[in-house]
């Protein structure tokens, strides 16, 4: 019964998409985006996944083609509520999952993530804290979970989206108990429990020039001054059709990677608002192509991971009414216009 209903979520959600779109416009090329990726000099071109997704046997086998997609992202059940959702009671029964099929596979993990103020149980939420308090949870969660996975990961996002646009640090409940130290303790914690992997602060809105950007180079300045271990920002990514400004976006990471850090696109999408027609997806593909261009243009940019790789599964629908086709690959699972300028920004950059 489980599976008769999932396999009828799937129809529903696959006929609710398609009546979204009204193009037949597809990709030409035949070249393979991780392939692609590391002759440009990257790690990796890889993608978000989640387990009920996994169940998807077409879209399983694409996701294994380790030549398409050599790294995946956990999309949810890395997080604090999936792992520990109760206090020292922890569950890694999902990521194990991810984890296992990626090391089949041939593929690089990133783990993602181990603090962030959304997706938290409620009785990290709700409980009564104090510095004294609070800190200890906050070690003993990274420590359980980055010793868990420890040698088997590349990198952790370990901080997830900690700034607001205007610069200043997010309101959860770990500033507000600990201040900014909140982020020194788990960046110290993860290390001391996996010290081979990267460890990443990953946020959004930092392809702009602004306060943002410059909020998070003054936080990894402090953060370096102070010895803290800290390798790598994400840049999520989350865009929004036609409005991708690449010479904003290398000058942002560059500023990043003259720290002496390291950069990725985390979680790169491009939605357009429904219906989508053969000119925006024209516009996406040269707008996905800026982006990769960025990436491979920056020596210390390692990767580029798209959030999730098929409107099939991807969040944005959900997130903002009236906006999707969003990934490279359609409902379908049929390659888009997005995915040749992917594989061209790739290519041009090695000739």
């Amino acid at each position: 019964m489980l599976l008769l209903a999932s396999a009828l979520f799937l129809a529903l959600v696959q006929a609710s998409v398609a009546l979204h779109t009204s193009t037949s416009a597809k990709a030409t090329s035949t070249v393979a985006l991780n392939t692609a990726a590391k002759a440009a000099g990257k790690l990796y071109f890889g993608t978000a996944t989640d387990n009920p997704e996994l169940t998807d046997k077409a879209y399983a086998t694409l996701l294994n083609n380790t030549m398409m997609f050599g790294q995946l992202t956990p999309g949810n059940t890395m997080k604090w509520y999936a792992t520990e959702p109760e206090k020292n009671v922890f569950n890694f029964t999902g990521g194990d999952q991810i984890v296992a099929l990626a090391k089949a596979t041939g593929k690089i993990i990133r783990g993602h993530n181990l603090i962030w103020h959304n997706q938290l149980p409620d009785w990290v939420t709700n409980g009564s804290w104090t510095p004294e308090t609070l800190a200890p949870v906050i070690e003993t969660h990274v420590r359980t979970e980055a010793s868990h996975y420890a040698g088997k990961m590349y990198s952790w996002d370990v901080i997830n989206e900690p700034l607001y646009d205007n610069g200043t640090m997010r309101a959860n409940v770990f500033y507000q108990t600990l201040d900014s130290s909140y982020i020194s303790i788990a960046l110290r914690a993860a290390h001391a429990a996996d010290p081979k992997a990267k460890l990443y602060i990953n946020d959004y809105n930092l392809e702009s020039t602004g306060p943002k950007i410059d909020a998070m180079v003054h936080l990894v300045k402090n953060l370096l001054a102070a010895g803290v271990p800290i390798h790598g920002i994400g840049f999520q990514g989350h865009f929004i059709l036609g409005e991708v400004y690449p010479s904003q976006l290398q000058t942002n990471m560059e500023r990043i990677t003259a720290l002496s850090l390291e950069v990725a696109v985390t979680e790169l999408d491009i939605r357009i608002k429904l219906p989508a027609t053969d000119a925006d997806l024209e516009q996406q593909k040269a707008d996905y192509m800026s982006v990769v261009q960025t990436c491979v243009a920056v020596s210390k940019c390692v990767g580029v991971t798209v959030w999730d790789y098929t409107d099939r599964h991807s969040w944005i629908p959900s997130f903002f009414p009236g906006y999707g086709e969003a990934c490279p690959w359609d409902v379908n699972l049929v390659r888009k216009p997005a995915y040749d300028g992917i594989a061209m920004a790739f290519k041009n950059c090695t000739m």
